[in-house]
């Protein structure tokens, strides 16, 4: 199952994903799941994991950052958990708030 690395932002809270071209000495996070990078297996996965683990160590801008499963629908990500999909988008109430209404700001 195709994962992706997820954390916290130190300053505010929200959730981050490890970025597209996240290299060693250059990580990126980013606010948008579109936004991550995707390991197809458990190798590749783990190799994401510890160049987070790193760069939240290093820059304490994230904390946190762990694995979650997505499948792709519709071409877009999506979380498999419905715990990691209320993260990554906000309250399932209102939906004037979080993600789903601030639209594709990076």
């Amino acid at each position: 199952m195709p994962q992706i690395v997820i954390a916290s932002h130190l300053g505010s809270g929200r959730v981050m994903f490890l970025a597209k071209g996240s290299t060693e000495g250059s990580v990126t996070w980013g606010r948008l799941i579109e936004t991550s990078e995707v390991a197809a297996d458990d190798t590749r996965a783990n190799a994401l994991l510890a160049l987070a683990e790193a760069d939240a160590n290093a820059r304490n801008e994230v904390v946190d950052p762990y694995l979650i499963d997505v499948e792709e629908e519709g071409g877009q990500l999506r979380p498999t958990k419905y715990r990691e999909a209320i993260r990554c988008l906000g309250p399932t109430i209102r939906q004037d708030l979080g993600k789903q209404a601030e639209g594709a700001e990076a």
